[in-house]
């Protein structure tokens, strides 16, 4: 994983900043970016859980470090799916440091790390300490530096293919653990995005399947057309990004299946709007 600093280096050079500060700023999907030069973004993914802990007044029981895994997975896999590099992850939480908040820190590191994140000074955040709290709350943000050409959002092709990789796993119907080898996670997104004939990544959040497909054919400029055989619901939440969309050629099909062990459910196909 490259440093901040690297990236810096690697990209850009420093004196190409819009020196007025006026920088474009805009909204992918659940993306902000930040066109820091014409090239060169600043992509930035956020998520929060509240009532969802080990308090007495929360509404569903999670250990604190599993809640720290996935508060920092979703917005870390935001990034990656984006083609970002994540560089910073921030940890806003609404709870003591010890010991609930050590634990959460514990687990958004761990998250960070098995994400290719490795450097402490990359992550930081804060605590409640001034007064007792007696419901969970945390929130995570993710910073990520992207070239404008490596920016993967809008690059659905007509009559591409979309797939749900994972299973979309939801608190209270299902207990959920980081470490599902049913759901999606950091590494498998780090993998498609490695695979040159994968055009769009789309992690599915609480909206679901159908909102995220919408999603992912209008940034396209393309319609969706739903598969007859769909075998799940594609309104129920995605929870913790527990699955996410691809898009590719229909060609490739059973190729990207042989490439992961999580389950693979063809969701429909993008295609120009019928005139």
């Amino acid at each position: 994983m490259d440093t901040q600093e690297t990236i810096i280096k690697k990209y850009i050079n420093l004196k190409d900043l819009k020196s007025d500060g006026a920088f474009k700023v805009r909204q992918v999907r659940d993306l902000q970016i930040t066109e820091l030069t014409d090239e060169f973004w600043l992509v930035i993914a956020c998520d929060s859980d509240g009532g969802i802990g080990p308090k007495e007044l929360d509404s569903f029981y999670s250990p604190a470090y599993d809640l720290g895994r996935f508060g920092a997975r979703v917005p870390i896999m935001e990034i990656l799916a984006s083609g970002a590099h994540p560089f910073s992850v921030i940890d806003v939480l609404a709870v003591e440091m010890d010991p609930t908040g050590k634990e959460v820190i514990k687990g958004v590191k761990d998250e960070a790390a098995y994400a290719g994140i490795t450097c402490d000074k990359s992550i930081t955040g804060s605590t409640e300490d001034n007064v007792k709290t007696l419901q969970t709350g945390i929130g995570v943000v993710v910073l990520g530096f992207v070239e404008k050409k490596d920016f993967r959002p809008g690059r659905s092709l007509d009559g591409d293919i979309v797939l749900c990789i994972g299973y979309p796993k939801s608190a209270p119907e299902f207990k959920l653990h980081y470490s599902d080898p049913d759901i999606a996670d950091p590494k498998l997104i780090r993998l498609l995005s490695n695979i040159e004939f994968v055009h769009d990544i789309l992690p599915v959040g609480s909206k679901g399947i159908a909102h995220e497909f919408l999603q992912m054919a209008k940034s396209a400029g393309l319609e969706g057309y739903y598969t007859d055989s769909l075998s799940v619901d594609i309104h129920k939440s995605g929870g913790p990004s527990a699955c996410c969309l691809v898009s590719l050629p229909a060609s490739y099909f059973n190729e990207l299946k042989d490439l992961t062990n999580k389950p693979v459910l063809l969701v429909g196909e993008l295609r120009k709007q019928d005139l």
